[in-house]
């Protein structure tokens, strides 16, 4: 009788065990644990960091950093498969939607910063940029200060926005700034002259040029509006437990040296759908940051 009481008190403790084991997943690993899939935010025109290809499929450097991460979800969760949902998002819609739970992971070119922090996570950051302006050549423009009583146009729902009419106050330009739904369409306002310039950072400035009708014809300014910013996949705020996969995962990898590699496939030679080849080798900066990952979003640590 006493043997299948030790036997009867042994199989409690065991599910007791096995419940406090299902029962440490929480947030995101437990949604996706629960469902079965897991949710990538994507950009359709953040060349070449989110964007769709000739088959509208989302593909780029931010994507295939998801897709890491998305191989190491699934290891964590021992799961057979796991399925991945793809949801577009704008510069407008991605924090509330991952604010809402619609998006896990945000993949594109999203500026990692303080303010952000208050409503997101960011995992460690994957590209450094600035804020700069794209014009015509013709339109002769030198300086920040030309920007004076011009409309110029920026990305609504982003960081350069905000820094363009934080410039606009602070050096009295009074310039006629317009909000644009997307890249693409700020950049087709400086095409068709609605627009004297586009604020945007740099690097996606130069591959919005190099996909242009007439590359030649444009120029991106020296004149910045910020110091180099990282940018970071996004994830939801106060889910340690998913930011630490995430963040394992994204270490891995540039740690590693693959990502150098990821990034030489995107930035220095064609890609898809154009063939267009944006010859922006890495970074000195960049090196350090892969050598040693950081989530943070203060650009004075990233010298």
């Amino acid at each position: 009788m006493k043997h299948f009481r030790h036997i009867g008190l042994a199989l409690a403790a065991t599910f007791v065990v096995s419940q406090a084991g299902a029962q440490e997943l929480t947030g995101t690993l437990k949604n996706i644990k629960d469902t079965g899939a897991i949710t990538l935010g994507f950009r359709d025109s953040s060349i070449p960091f989110s964007y769709l290809d000739d088959n509208q499929k989302p593909v780029g450097f931010a994507m295939d950093i998801c897709y890491k991460i998305v191989d190491a979800v699934k290891k964590e969760l021992k799961l057979d498969k796991l399925e991945v949902k793809l949801n577009p998002v704008t510069s407008a819609t991605r924090i509330p939607l991952m604010a809402n739970g619609t998006i896990d992971l945000e993949c594109g070119s999203t500026t990692n910063n303080a303010e952000r922090q208050k409503q997101v996570a960011f995992t460690n950051t994957h590209f450094l940029t600035a804020s700069r302006y794209v014009f015509k050549k013709s339109s002769g423009l030198k300086s920040i200060e030309d920007l004076k009583g011009k409309t110029v146009v920026s990305t609504a729902g982003t960081t350069n926005i905000k820094q363009l009419t934080e410039a606009n106050v602070a050096k009295g330009l009074g310039a006629n700034i317009i909000p644009a739904k997307d890249h693409a369409e700020a950049f087709l306002m400086v095409e068709t002259d609605r627009a004297i310039a586009f604020v945007m950072d740099d690097i996606l400035l130069a591959s919005l040029v190099a996909g242009s009708k007439s590359p030649g014809d444009y120029e991106v300014s020296k004149d910045a509006f910020s110091k180099p910013e990282p940018y970071g996949i996004m994830l939801r705020k106060d889910d340690a437990p998913f930011k630490k996969v995430v963040d394992a995962a994204t270490a891995a990898l540039y740690t590693s040296g693959e990502a150098e590699k990821i990034y030489n496939k995107w930035f220095t030679q064609k890609i898809p759908p154009k063939g267009l080849n944006l010859n922006t080798p890495i970074s000195a900066e960049l090196k350090n940051e892969f050598a040693k990952p950081t989530d943070s979003p203060n650009p004075d640590d990233y010298k």
